[in-house]
């Protein structure tokens, strides 16, 4: 009986002293001689011990925890299951698919290190880490972007090597109304020499596939007498100035603001009609949508 218990209490203390092994994650990419491991404890909310690795062959060169100002107080692995033309990214409490890819996103040669992080939050915020070889200090630099809630799609739209984040502009976001009613267009980004560069114009036939989405939103709140239009319109107007239509967008406002179907949810605060009209293109012009 005795040496029954002891082995019970033995059984039992091997189990406890497993328990944090088993919460532990190891994520490895690789591509060429670049290899990177992510690895982490625990699980949503309680992410502890993130900690980023990248070596050359049988050399580390960055061997850091992970950290970023953008994830505020609280900084969580996200998943991207967009990733290379896959859909919309999707970031979950516990991701089941790889935080971390190793991408040659400025076709020089060179793989970077991309990481997906979360900073957890309502309608808030992916944040994508890229760590690339810097050869005069012989270190990975590393570059961040706050994607906000659209997050973003790793694609190659050409099939040609090149990379771009297909996303959304986020700081339509309550803009003009509440988040429910706020339209975010297209916005395509490349990534070189550690920067981010807006190339949607670029892709004419995205851009027109979106303003068609965002003017579809609206013809369908005829219903509701276009009761919190305002988000939408200004999504496609976004677009279409994009595509060079200002003689289209300055008629279609005028008109829609003529038949009152300009309206926001957050009036009078936010404003509808004229005000509308005069803020966005204002905000427009602010964010380089009107040349």
């Amino acid at each position: 009986m005795k040496r029954a218990l002891r082995i019970a209490v033995a059984v039992a203390a091997l189990s406890l002293v497993g328990a944090p092994a088993a919460l532990a994650t190891t994520q490895t990419a690789q591509s060429g001689n670049v290899t990177a491991t992510f690895t982490f404890s625990g699980s949503y909310p309680h992410f502890t011990g993130l900690r980023l690795t990248i070596a050359q062959g049988s050399t580390v060169y960055y061997d850091e925890p992970v950290a970023s100002k953008l994830c505020g107080t609280y900084c969580a692995p996200g998943s991207s299951s967009g990733l290379l033309g896959m859909g919309r990214r999707c970031l979950t409490a516990a991701p089941q698919q790889a935080s971390v890819h190793v991408l040659d996103l400025d076709h020089d040669g060179q793989p970077d290190v991309v990481l997906d992080l979360y900073s957890g939050g309502a309608h808030c915020c992916s944040i994508e880490q890229i760590f690339s070889f810097d050869p005069g200090t012989t270190t990975y630099t590393m570059t961040q972007r706050d994607f906000g809630d659209p997050g973003e799609e790793i694609v190659d739209l050409h099939h040609d090597g090149h990379y771009e984040f297909l996303t959304a502009d986020d700081s339509f976001a309550y803009q003009f109304t509440d988040f429910a009613g706020s339209g975010l267009p297209i916005q395509i980004l490349t990534f070189s020499d550690r920067r981010f560069f807006n190339v949607t114009r670029r892709y004419p036939r995205l851009i027109a596939r979106d303003a068609a989405r965002w003017m579809k939103a609206f013809n369908g709140m005829a219903s509701r007498h276009y009761f919190d239009s305002v988000g939408m319109v200004a999504a496609w107007a976004a677009d279409e100035e994009l595509l060079g239509h200002v003689k289209l967008v300055t008629s279609f406002l005028a008109s829609q603001q003529k038949a009152g179907h300009l309206n926001s949810a957050l009036s009078p605060e936010e404003p509808g009609g004229a005000g509308f009209v005069a803020k966005l293109r204002k905000f427009l012009r602010a964010h380089g949508y009107l040349r």
